[in-house]
């Protein structure tokens, strides 16, 4: 019976066989429901909402409506349980923990954790290129999170030199520089735009030494001195263009109510302005544009007004209409003045100890710095006219006076410093009354001048004392009242109508930009003008204007 029963149909079993089939086909179907449960709950897990054994444990809905099903629902959650619990061991815990973490990366929406994202990824693939070997989990994240560190650590750092590109910048830098030099502004402009190591190397100042010697106020003088060496070569060729365009803005400083003839002067951070018989000092904002309204120091001592002062040795030597010249310490209150001349003193010069000074009343005198010898004239020299403009040489050994060229010489005569006696003339050509109202030496052997003969003169003594070497002429007829010169290429001058500032290219004969200052119907002359390689500053009648080429 027992064999027919299990050979037969269904229909032919017993009841304890049928029973028994019934039994093994519920088991299966539970057995197939527990294996549902079991991935649904692994998926569950992975969220972080539920457990890894069931999937009730993960819908919290589920639970709720097995618990209404009453006592025969939770045994049958108990088989199924225990079949979810057989299946366990066939999947690894690595495999796990691996499946997880891409519903991690589902949950991760901030853009901020890409770099874990990245992370995660490559533990992944590297735990299933391992297959499962124990140990390699830990060396994958740690190698995973060190190449993290090195792509970091190359955001920040300077750009290396590429290892892949053109053979030419695999060369040593010693040739790239040499080959590099051959290349104008605009070429190395736009070999920065490659990439961030030519940006950094095309901003060497080896490169840009050469066009900045070749451009206007950057600091280089004619014989290859740098005196603006804390401020980037390549910063200073972009300010030059602005110097060769004429791109700057005006504006004025200061004001004061009533005509002067003011002198200034420039020394690191500070401008000193001679206003009537008192110098004021005042101090600039780091913007180069603007100054503090209250000046930290005032130097007095004149009973008239203040016509030419220097700055040399920490002294302030001043030049007075009194008659008088004046000695003030800087940084210390200590003032001497002494009587120097009969009539005002028009100018005045001090280097290396040595105090020259021109007056009205047609002499030119020496006199020592010296503390202990403060007013003993060394030599009186009778120049035969009145002395307008004066320098002494960068040698020590001589200086020029500028006279009104009233008589029958030259206005500009050189006289030796030490015995006083006339060593030459310069020029030949002057018309009577082509007074030199400002001269400077540029090098011990070359010097400049200008005045009422309306041009600027370039003189050479190596060449020659009669025939200056280049000259620039006033396009307008107008005295020049005072000039300025980077030591290279750029001069500045100051005219005698409207405020006029005009810029010269030294290789060139025509006026480069011409600036009026003058705000108000009065025409004032333009009585002294210095400049940076930022800023030109002039002094008019009535205000003191800034010429900003940094911000124009």
């Amino acid at each position: 019976m027992s064999s027919q029963g299990r050979s037969g149909p269904p229909g032919n079993r017993g009841p304890r066989e049928g029973e028994g089939g019934e039994a093994r086909k519920l088991q299966e179907a539970r057995v197939a429901r527990g294996k549902q449960g079991k991935g649904k709950g692994k998926g569950k897990a992975g969220t972080g909402h539920g457990g890894r054994g069931s999937e009730a444990e993960g819908k919290p809905g589920l639970q709720r409506e097995r618990k209404a099903a009453g006592p025969a629902a939770e045994a049958d959650r108990g088989q199924e349980g225990e079949g979810g619990e057989e299946e366990r061991p066939r999947s690894s815990g690595k495999r796990d923990e691996g499946s997880a973490e891409p519903g991690k990366e589902e949950r991760r929406v901030g853009a901020g954790r890409r770099k874990d994202d990245s992370l995660e990824r490559g533990q992944e693939q590297g735990r299933q290129a391992c297959g499962g070997i124990p140990g390699t989990r830990t060396a994958m994240a740690a190698a995973a999170e060190d190449a993290a560190e090195d792509a970091a650590a190359a955001a920040v750092e300077p750009a290396t030199r590429p290892a892949a590109g053109p053979a030419l910048w695999r060369l040593p830098e010693e040739l790239l520089l040499l080959i590099c030099s051959y290349l104008d502004t605009r070429a190395l402009g736009r070999l920065a735009q490659v990439c961030r190591w030519l940006r950094r190397f095309t901003s060497c100042d080896l490169l840009w030494r050469p066009i900045a010697r070749a451009s206007l106020n950057t600091g280089f003088t004619r014989l290859g001195t740098d005196l603006m060496a804390s401020i980037p070569v390549k910063e200073r060729v972009k300010l030059s263009q602005n110097w060769r365009l004429g791109r700057c803005r005006d504006r004025i400083l200061l004001k004061w109510r009533y005509s002067q003839m003011p002198w200034m002067q420039l020394q690191d951070a500070s401008l000193y302005l001679s206003q009537a018989n008192f110098i004021l000092a005042y101090q600039f904002r780091p913007d180069g544009a603007s100054l503090n309204r209250r000046p930290f120091r005032v130097f007095s001592g004149h009973d008239e007004d203040v016509c030419h002062f220097v700055l040399a040795n920490s002294h302030i030597v001043s030049a007075g209409g009194d008659g008088k010249i004046g000695v003030h310490k800087i940084h210390s209150t200590f003032t001497v003045k002494y009587s120097a001349h009969e009539q005002e003193v028009n100018c005045v010069d001090c280097k290396g100890g040595i105090i020259v000074s021109g007056s009205r009343d047609r002499t030119a005198k020496v006199w020592p710095l010296a503390s202990g010898r403060l007013g003993q004239c060394l030599h009186t020299i009778q120049t035969e006219d009145r002395v307008w403009s004066i320098a002494i040489s960068p040698l020590l050994s001589s200086f020029v006076t500028g006279t009104a060229c009233c008589g029958h010489f030259s206005p500009l005569r050189i006289w030796d410093l030490n015995s006083g006696q006339l060593i030459t003339h310069l020029g030949s050509d002057f018309p009577p009354g082509a007074g030199v109202l400002d001269v400077m030496y540029e090098s011990p052997s070359t010097l400049l001048s200008c005045g009422y003969d309306t041009y600027v003169r370039y003189w050479d003594l190596r060449t020659s004392t009669r025939k200056c070497v280049m000259e620039w002429e006033e396009p307008h007829d107008s005295t020049f009242y005072c000039l300025q010169t980077d030591g290279n290429h750029l001069l500045a001058t100051g005219s005698s109508y409207y405020g006029l500032v005009r810029l010269w290219d030294r290789r060139q004969r025509a006026c480069l930009h011409a600036f009026s200052l003058t705000s108000t119907p009065l025409s004032s002359p333009v009585y002294c003008l210095r400049f940076t390689t930022r800023h030109l500053y002039a002094a008019l009648s009535y205000n003191l204007h800034v010429l900003d080429f940094q911000n124009p």
